[in-house]
């Protein structure tokens, strides 16, 4: 009697598990930098509460770092071309993984359930859509084009910074865009943790997730401070 051999499936699966990990893995890295990136962010905005002088110190600071060594700016081009960078891995990776999980589902659900799992991903999938298009208001705003909502003047770090936050309606957009910022770090990071193999046991699982919480709330509400201040009053110019 012939054998009947079985296809081979398993590499097939094996291989593109191997490529789900690894995009996983892309996502959790390029996550990672943008995490010190906006710790670092926000300490530098937190300097508005110290005044003009010390904000826009620590401005014109950031753009000597590395000089003579580097030009003007030298060291700042590349923190921003390392974050271009990981801003396209994370991206990819993102819908990659998002067009995997769709094909895999097939047709759709007759009952649509409302699980948290499915919450959470929608939350990440559109929240990350909401900090990009604001990623891209906030750098014409304050760093390529520099636009000064009232039409005063762009030169001054400080004195954009409050005329921008003055216009109540822009500090709402802004703080909308730090509470999507804040779920997407709480979720981005447990999963991380998930993907680095750092929720192995129960202690783990219950310090990633208060690691994760953690940083969505500094990061989140240290942002939202800044310009909760200059709409209080007490960042002026």
């Amino acid at each position: 009697m012939a054998t009947q051999l079985t296809p081979p499936t398993l590499v097939k699966n094996a291989r593109a598990a191997r490529t789900t990990i690894a995009l996983k893995l892309g996502m959790a890295v390029s996550g990672f930098i943008f995490i010190g990136f906006v710790l670092a962010h926000m300490y530098g905005n937190l300097k508005a509460f110290a005044g003009h002088d010390a904000f826009n110190d620590y401005a014109h600071h950031l753009r000597q770092i590395g000089e003579p060594m580097l030009p003007h700016e030298g060291v700042l081009w590349i923190l921003r071309v390392g974050l271009i960078v990981s801003l396209v891995v994370h991206v990819y990776c993102a819908v990659v993984l998002w067009r995997r999980a769709s094909h895999a589902r097939g047709t759709k659900y007759v009952t649509k359930k409302n699980t948290g799992a499915s919450r959470s991903s929608l939350t990440m999938r559109w929240g990350g859509l909401t900090i990009l298009v604001f990623l891209v208001w906030h750098l014409l705003n304050f760093t390529i084009g520099k636009i000064n909502p009232q039409g005063g003047a762009t030169n001054d770090p400080y004195n954009l910074l409050v005329d921008t936050f003055d216009v109540w309606w822009l500090t709402l957009i802004y703080l909308v865009a730090m509470v999507a910022l804040g779920l997407h770090l709480n979720h981005g990071v447990w999963s991380a943790a998930q993907t680095l193999g750092w929720t192995g046991n129960a202690a783990k699982r219950v310090r990633a997730k208060r690691l994760a919480l953690a940083l969505a709330l500094i990061v989140s509400v240290g942002f939202s401070l800044v310009p909760l201040g200059v709409l209080a009053g007490i960042i002026t110019k």
